[in-house]
């Protein structure tokens, strides 16, 4: 990330970190890895965006109906955040903003580095053929802290 930060330093940097979860980490370090990591990087980004192993297992199994997680269904979701995340980095259209105007909106708060991603409209395979979801339905699941990727409530932070 330095060595981004130094080759392309008037761009905007986004980093994604993955906090794994305590209950299947494979290593008694890994947890703390991620957090120094998190740490060392941030002076190196502009967006971190972080996703919990946890909260991405929780809505497999919850939304997707997939009882026996795998590494492949975290991933899948994972990739699945990121895409939706830089969608509008990615494609041209009317609606899409560069990072610049992400920037711009967050003028009068500078320091929120970490913004929350929700994935609210994820539903089983199963139930695509008979659930419509109305737009109402939509945008109260995006508020549901059940559909955030990173376990934590935002109100106990303090500032």
């Amino acid at each position: 990330m330095e060595n981004l930060s130094v080759d392309y330093g008037k761009k905007s940097k986004l980093k994604f970190s993955m906090y794994p979860v305590p209950q299947v980490s494979t290593d008694v370090v890994e947890n703390y890895n991620s957090i120094l990591k998190t740490q060392t990087t941030l002076e190196h980004s502009d967006y971190a965006f972080m996703v919990d192993s946890e909260a991405i297992y929780d809505i497999c199994h919850r939304n997707l109906d997939i009882e026996h997680r795998t590494y492949t269904n975290l991933h899948g979701m994972i990739g699945q955040v990121v895409s939706s995340i830089t969608a509008s980095l990615r494609f041209d259209g009317a609606l899409n903003a560069d990072l610049t105007e992400f920037q711009a909106y967050l003028g009068p708060y500078p320091h929120i580095n970490f913004p929350q991603d929700t994935q609210a409209t994820l539903i089983s395979s199963e139930k695509t053929y008979c659930e419509q979801l109305s737009v109402t339905q939509i945008t109260n699941a995006c508020f549901e802290p059940a559909n955030k990727v990173v376990k934590c409530d935002p109100h106990m932070i303090n500032t």
